[in-house]
């Protein structure tokens, strides 16, 4: 279940580059909205998210249960497990925000009723949960794909997110003042 686990995340990488960069182009005004592919190429995203959540909780109960058995307390120890964990619920709920923030559509394009300071908040702890979640995965990811050269592709995949990431936040933060400087 792992290295299904892992494919399907490389899908939601995948997926997650196209929406970013899209969305972000569309948030800074530089790319219309209201793409029925790209709305599409969201809601499929969701799905993936949504289906990898759950594996999560699968896996996550599953390892608890076996440490339970075995005698070891893995709450006390193991910080990197509980950061994936914790990371993954909190993009989980900022998702939610998100979906419930972009999904209004009025003429083909989205609309706001408002974008104010919560809203950008909101948006940079999804960037940021979005960051702890991806950099503390890499490494298992790759190695359940078996990619054994960890440190040849894990820096390429941490520039990259980097990069996107920045960009993202600074997408919001464009939005924000589109909102507020009218």
């Amino acid at each position: 279940m792992r290295k299904w686990n892992a494919a399907l995340s490389m899908g939601i990488v995948v997926l997650f580059f196209v929406h970013a960069v899209t969305g972000g182009f569309q948030l800074m005004g530089i790319m219309p909205g209201g793409s029925p592919l790209l709305s599409a190429l969201s809601w499929i995203l969701a799905a993936l998210l949504l289906l990898h959540a759950a594996v999560g909780v699968k896996l996550t109960a599953d390892t608890i249960r076996a440490c339970k058995k075995s005698g070891v307390l893995y709450f006390k120890g193991n910080k990197l497990f509980w950061a994936r964990r914790v990371s993954g619920f909190a993009i989980f709920m900022f998702m939610l925000f998100h979906v419930a923030l972009f999904l209004g559509k009025n003429e083909g394009a989205y609309r706001l009723k408002d974008f104010g300071g919560v809203q950008l908040a909101m948006q940079l702890f999804l960037v940021a949960s979005v960051a702890v979640h991806v950099i503390t995965n890499v490494k298992p990811m790759l190695i359940a794909l078996g990619i054994r050269s960890l440190k040849e592709y894990a820096g390429d995949i941490l520039l990259i997110l980097s990069v996107l990431l920045i960009f993202t936040g600074l997408a919001f933060f464009i939005y924000y003042l589109r909102w507020n400087a009218v």
